[in-house]
């Protein structure tokens, strides 16, 4: 199993940890990922990162598809690519429609679709067999449609792209996973149980066999975000995570549309899912945080003094061994954690 780093988006100020990040590569940690929503971006942070390192991959755990169209996300993918000597992995995503529609005045359409084409768009771009084309659901190139002056041309990549670069996508759901399987080569989740696979190895499968191409777990990357809390209070380290669960379980999409709700109640968690998201909308956030169980926390993230984080880390080892999980991406803010982690797992 791989270790990776994940630091997100920034809250009013950017900030990059580079101490981290240096640290993560010194330590032999495989990547390091980004992330945007609706305020700082995911790849000029990647940019940053990658001038200041050396060995580590550095890639965006996501670039929201609404962003950018396909043919700039390759474009930019490239560029990072060429000037980090190969280094460079791209994380896609839909985000989701509250997202896509309310920020980026897109609408938020067939999300499994829009990715299908999104990334096939990509790989033709990389690949510079024949110049672009594309007819689809979401994108027509060249574009044809109402308003189009007729003179645009099908074009190849002035820069010549590496078509084996890998490419992942962000999944919540069965559909989003089968999906990745299908057509990306590794797949972000928001959050995970490693004794929980089965809840998305179905899917998992659908997508290797309907790709037809020998696909399988051993060339595929399923790679969870684990946020991790170390401190000899368990519960006082439980409750700096559950502001984030309860943000996304609560309120990352509207009551009748949250993938992240669905996801909790399908981890085992109905109950706690439901009340957090009434309290959430209602404007009791406090309360929300208190209704996510502590055991949700142990289950997905790494919590509470060393010792109990290596009992906990066990788990994963053993979801690796499996091949259930191929990078293991830590989420965390505090040096030594990243050393017991890798001290633990390397």
């Amino acid at each position: 199993m791989k270790l990776g780093l994940v630091f997100g988006y920034s809250g009013r100020h950017i900030k990059v940890p580079m101490d981290l990040i240096l640290e993560a590569e010194s330590l032999g940690y495989d990547s390091v990922w980004s992330a945007e929503a609706w305020g700082s971006d995911a790849v000029t942070p990647i940019a940053w990162i990658l001038a200041q390192t050396k060995t580590i991959k550095a890639g965006t755990a996501i670039m929201q598809m609404a962003a950018r169209t396909p043919s700039m996300t390759a474009m930019t993918a490239m560029t990072l690519d060429q000037l980090s000597g190969g280094r460079f992995i791209l994380g896609i995503g839909p985000s989701g429609p509250q997202v896509a529609e309310g920020w980026y005045g897109e609408a938020y359409g067939r999300p499994l679709t829009r990715t299908k084409e999104y990334i096939e768009i990509i790989r033709k771009i990389f690949k510079r067999e024949q110049p672009l084309m594309h007819e689809g659901y979401h994108y027509q190139i060249p574009y044809m449609g109402a308003e189009s002056t007729g003179l645009g041309k099908p074009l190849k990549s002035i820069l010549h792209g590496d078509p084996t670069l890998p490419i992942y996508t962000g999944v919540v759901t069965e559909k989003g996973a089968q999906t990745a399987a299908e057509v990306a080569d590794g797949a972000f989740l928001v959050w995970a149980n490693p004794d929980r696979f089965d809840l998305f190895s179905p899917a998992l499968e659908k997508g290797f066999s309907k790709a037809g191409n020998g696909k399988n777990l051993e060339n595929f990357d399923f790679a969870p975000f684990v946020r991790t809390v170390m401190g000899p209070d368990i519960d006082a380290c439980r409750r700096e995570l559950k502001s984030g669960f309860a943000l996304y379980i609560g309120g990352m999409g509207a009551r009748e549309k949250n993938f992240y709700n669905d996801y909790a109640a399908r981890l085992g968690y109905p109950d706690a899912a439901s009340e957090i998201q009434d309290l959430f909308l209602n404007g009791q956030k406090q309360q929300a945080c208190e209704a996510v169980p502590d055991q949700l926390i142990d289950d997905c993230c790494l919590v509470g003094p060393a010792e109990h984080i290596k009992e906990q880390l066990s788990q994963w080892k053993g979801a690796g061994e499996r091949g259930e999980v191929g990078t293991m991406v830590i989420s965390t803010s505090q040096l030594e954690a990243l050393r017991l982690v890798a001290e633990t797992m390397l």
